[in-house]
């Protein structure tokens, strides 16, 4: 897995910005959606205050780990059989679901489990995460059927 194509990957579907922002949800984020956690100094900043291009990447840097990590809980001892666009795909995808959400993928996930990656896109565009997400998941899909 290509870290540094996933992180352009992501600065387009997630967006980049350089200073407190409320999400779509209205919870204080910046950088690549990074949600702002009380552990975080950005922690109670008042919206539109700037953060460095170095705090951006260090805080995606994080947060990329953390997406890679529950990934491989979520699949085990599969994850290092995937080939690399594959793991970006579901890293992409984690960082957008949480594991919490991606796991319930059940069908999605029994084809990639099988490596069945046309059946995986298949699969995937069944919920309402396509549905929601539109482009981004469509351009996933269509991505993991051409592995």
């Amino acid at each position: 897995m290509n870290r540094v194509q996933v992180q352009a990957q992501l600065a387009i579907d997630e967006g980049v910005v350089n200073a407190v922002y409320l999400d779509h949800l209205g919870f204080p984020t910046f950088g690549i959606g990074h949600l702002i956690l009380k552990k975080d100094d950005e922690y109670g900043l008042d919206v539109g205050t700037p953060v460095s291009e170095e705090r951006v990447t260090e805080a995606f840097q994080a947060d990329l780990d953390i997406a890679i990590s529950e990934c491989k809980v979520l699949y085990n001892t599969m994850w290092s059989t995937f080939p690399g666009e594959v793991q970006e795909i579901l890293v992409n995808m984690l960082f957008n679901l949480g594991r919490p959400r991606l796991s319930k993928f059940k069908n999605f996930k029994a084809a990639v489990d099988s490596h069945k990656w046309a059946q995986a896109g298949i699969e995937g565009r069944d919920s309402a995460w396509h549905r929601q997400v539109g482009n981004r998941a469509e351009r996933l899909m269509v991505r993991m059927e051409n592995v």
